[in-house]
């Protein structure tokens, strides 16, 4: 039994050490890129304002996105919010823009994961308390489905942005290229 253990032991170990600086990180940053990167950079996108000023004036989408009951207490009159809810919107759309790419690139890694998990968190209070989805859409840890768009999916999208927030961008990131260069 020793012998079994002690085989797979420097097998694993092997594989750890070979794998070791680049794959994790490649491997979270591709799944990211994979799955999540359309989906925010669609969703970014449609809140853009029209025109080349569309870049600074969020879109009314923004806003009913952002701000459901805000919009809706406004009487759907986007200019009826102020100063903070453009800040937030404008913000908000940077975000969704930059941060994905930043993170497919891997350039400032570390930075643009820790801002797309509080991105993440922010799109899922507002999707439970300003969009109030229901409890099939919450979900619940520890039952018997892995379907919840909020508990479930996003606590795996959490997670591989943790692994690229603790481990950062890897040896393939462009982080990389520049450490690369600074030291020389």
């Amino acid at each position: 039994m020793n012998n079994l253990i002690t085989f797979f032991t420097t097998r694993f170990e092997a594989m750890e050490n070979a794998l070791s600086g680049w794959f994790l990180q490649a491997l979270a940053r591709l799944v990211f890129a994979g799955v999540l990167f359309v989906y925010f950079w669609k969703s970014g996108l449609t809140k853009l304002g029209e025109g080349f000023m569309g870049i600074f004036r969020p879109a009314d989408g923004a806003y009913f996105q952002i701000f459901p009951k805000a919009i809706e207490a406004a009487g759907y009159d986007t200019s009826q919010l102020g100063f903070f809810h453009w800040l937030i919107a404008f913000a908000g759309t940077w975000a969704e823009l930059i941060l994905p790419v930043l993170i497919v690139l891997g350039l400032m890694t570390r930075l643009a994961a820790l801002g797309m998990i509080g991105f993440v968190i922010v799109q899922s209070w507002v999707d439970i308390f300003g969009h109030m989805v229901g409890p099939d859409e919450i979900g619940v840890w520890f039952d018997n489905t892995s379907s919840a768009l909020i508990v479930d999916q996003r606590a795996f999208w959490i997670l591989a942005l943790l692994i690229l927030v603790v481990r950062g961008g890897g040896a393939l990131s462009l982080d990389r290229l520049v450490a690369g260069r600074s030291a020389a």
